[in-house]
């Protein structure tokens, strides 16, 4: 690789640091070209990706950018996965890695916010950007259709006193 593809290569790196919701660090000493294409398509399929790249040109990348604190997990065979939504890529990260004992999450970061295992744990634990827009949609129409429900209601309610009035007239 000569200097002009060093280059581009920590450009592009620089840019997923910059732009993607969250970043995972994560091992994938051991795994098979098959394991690691499913990973990418299981990351594709949400939106996110998954980048090789030398642990020097990313720390190089790294700098002056906000989740700089991610450069002493680069160490080793490691991958980046990555996202622009918040949550996509730690999902898929932390599904992929409890199914693969050969994929181990070293950490991330998420905007300027270090995380260790176990907060890469915590973000994949939180609902999706789709999933909370679904909630939020959900709990905006509940009232409405209270107030439709409330406002039909009394018209039933009439009917059926009035039905039941004239049963016993008759009776």
């Amino acid at each position: 690789m000569d200097r002009a593809q060093k280059e581009k290569v920590v450009e592009e790196l620089g840019q997923i640091f910059e732009s993607s919701g969250v970043v995972v660090v994560a091992r994938y000493e051991g795994m098979t070209v098959a394991q690691m294409q499913d990973l990418r398509a299981e990351m594709r399929s949400v939106g996110g990706s998954v980048r090789v790249a030398k642990n020097r040109l990313a720390k190089i990348a790294l700098e002056d950018k906000p989740c700089a604190s991610i450069g002493t997990l680069l160490t080793g065979m490691t991958v980046l996965a990555y996202s622009e939504d918040p949550v996509a890529a730690a999902k898929v990260a932390e599904k992929y890695a409890k199914a693969n004992d050969k994929f181990v999450i070293l950490g991330g970061a998420m905007g300027s916010a270090a995380l260790d295992p176990a907060g890469v744990k915590a973000v994949a634990a939180m609902p999706s950007r789709e999933e909370l827009i679904a909630q939020i949609v959900s709990c905006i129409g509940a009232p409405a259709s209270n107030i439709a429900g409330a406002i039909g209601a009394p018209a039933s309610n009439i009917a059926g006193i009035l039905k039941t009035i004239e049963e016993r007239a008759a009776a």
